[in-house]
């Protein structure tokens, strides 16, 4: 194996791991305004995520530094290329990280209900948006022989990329059902885990039309070589389980249900590019790839060396964070601080 391969094995698994964590981050978010009326209810549902938010993010940030130095001209193309949709979920990921601050600094109803559909909608925007670039990479975007796209906004907002959308929006907010359910305690838990049933088979209906059409209109199921056919699979069985395990009333299995369809699908994703970073719709010549993308040898034997001592360090402590707030909350704890 070259380091060219192990450098996106390695951005898969940092994409896998921010997408398992913030998810769940995100569909809490979503979920705020509707299972949670009264205001000790909301605080007790942010502060499921409160501890652990903002180091969720830090995955997104690994996960795009790790790009620019492994993949620079991937790099390059995403950014400059999706700039405004980038935009978007900037600005929707500012506004939520301000309102977990803010909500809980006057105590008028109608401030703290602002600040939560705030939430809301810092919530939902980025997991929509993240579901329309990925898609975006699955079809491909007309990249020029310059290896840049110059399309704009509105042709990535396409039929599959939107149904992408809707369906990581679908997953995300069942996997922040399922958080709920295993972080709360009493009567917000048992409306958490009623929403999950009632969105779970909608979003099983959307995954199944998004895997029809990825099949049909993309090559992310039968790419020669490595292909997302097996990831696939197990994502939809995955997803099923979760169906079962909440209606069987194990929460805890329902999580990792939820938490492994959104690990096999981001596997799925990037199985079926390989060893594609960004597919050209115009030319197969101007497709970037792990070899014609990438940093010089020296440059990627350097940041292997720095992601072996780092990454492990990194690991252990964020798995700590988690042990440390691994208590169940209710409405009526105590400690209640957003």
């Amino acid at each position: 194996m070259d380091l060219n391969i192990l450098w996106f094995i390695l951005i898969t698994i940092l994409f896998s791991g921010f997408f398992f964590l913030e998810g769940f981050d995100y569909g809490v978010g979503i979920l705020l305004p509707f299972i949670a009326k009264k205001d000790n209810e909301r605080r007790a549902v942010i502060n499921t995520i409160g501890p652990v938010w903002d180091a969720n993010e830090v995955w997104m940030i690994t996960a795009g530094g790790a790009m620019f130095a492994a993949f620079p001209h991937m790099y390059a193309t995403l950014f400059s290329g999706f700039y405004i949709a980038l935009i978007f979920m900037l600005l929707g990921l500012i506004i939520r990280g301000v309102a977990f601050e803010f909500r809980s600094k006057r105590e008028e109803p109608s401030w703290r209900s602002s600040w939560d559909w705030a939430i809301f909608i810092g919530s939902l925007l980025p997991a929509l948006l993240w579901g329309v670039t990925i898609a975006n990479l699955m079809r491909g975007v007309a990249i020029e022989a310059d290896w840049n796209y110059y399309g704009g906004l509105l042709p990535l907002l396409n039929p599959y990329s939107l149904l992408g959308g809707l369906v990581f929006l679908g997953l995300f907010t069942l996997h922040g059902a399922s958080f709920l359910g295993i972080k709360l305690e009493g009567e917000l838990k048992q409306k958490a885990k009623g929403f999950a049933g009632k969105i779970w088979i909608p979003v099983v209906a959307l995954v199944v039309i998004f895997l029809i059409w990825t099949y049909l209109s993309t090559d992310i199921l039968n790419n020669p070589g490595w292909d997302g056919l097996i990831p696939a699979i197990l994502a939809a069985l995955t997803l099923l389980t979760y169906g079962w395990f909440l209606r069987q009333g194990k929460e805890g299995l329902t999580f990792i249900s939820g938490g492994l369809t959104i690990l096999m699908a981001t596997v799925m994703v990037f199985s079926g590019l390989f060893p594609r970073l960004m597919i050209s719709t115009l030319d197969p010549a101007n497709t970037l790839t792990i070899y014609n993308a990438s940093s010089s040898p020296y440059t990627l034997r350097v940041i292997t060396i720095v992601a072996a001592i780092f990454l492990p360090i990194i690991l252990i402590y964020q798995g700590w964070t988690y042990w440390i707030f691994r208590k169940r909350l209710s409405p009526e704890s105590s400690d209640l601080h957003y």
